[in-house]
C-alpha cells in the first residue's frame, strides 16, 4: 500500500518562507494526482494545493494564491510545498495525499478523492 512521507515542517516566524517535500522512493508518484492538506486544531481538513501528474495543471486555495507554489519531480518520486509569506493562520498539520489516475489533467482539493496519505508534518508560524 502507497504511504506517503511528508518532510519540511516546523517553527517560522510571521513573513517566513517553509518548503514541504511528500515522497515514497518505492512507487511512481508520476501516477498519482498530489493534493496537500492542512487541518488546525478544532478545524476541518481543508485543501491547500495540488498538482497533476505531469505537473501542468496546479490549483490553489485562495487563502495561499500567490504564496504558496506546489511542484512535483518525479524522476524524484517527490512534490514540493514552497510556501513564502507565511501568517499564523497557516498554523496546521500539513498532508499530502496521492490518487492514482489515468487522466493526465486531474487536479481536485477534495480530501475525499484521495486513496493514500501521509502522516503529516506540522507547521507552526509566530506572529
Amino acid at each position: 500500500q502507497l504511504q506517503l512521507v511528508e518532510s519540511g515542517g516546523g517553527l517560522v516566524q510571521a513573513g517566513g518562507s517553509l518548503r514541504l517535500s511528500c515522497a515514497r522512493s518505492e512507487f511512481t508518484l508520476g501516477y498519482y494526482a498530489i493534493g496537500w492538506f492542512r487541518q488546525a486544531p478544532g478545524k476541518a481538513r481543508e485543501g491547500v494545493s495540488c498538482i497533476s501528474r505531469s505537473g501542468g495543471t496546479t490549483n490553489y486555495a485562495d487563502s495561499v494564491k500567490g504564496r504558496f507554489t506546489i511542484s512535483r519531480d518525479n524522476h524524484k518520486n517527490t512534490v514540493y510545498l514552497q510556501m513564502n509569506s507565511l501568517k499564523p493562520e497557516d498554523t496546521a498539520v500539513y498532508y499530502c495525499a496521492a490518487v492514482m489516475t489515468t487522466v493526465q489533467a486531474l487536479c481536485v482539493m477534495t480530501p475525499n478523492e484521495y486513496d493514500y496519505w501521509g502522516q503529516g508534518t506540522r507547521v507552526t508560524v509566530s506572529s
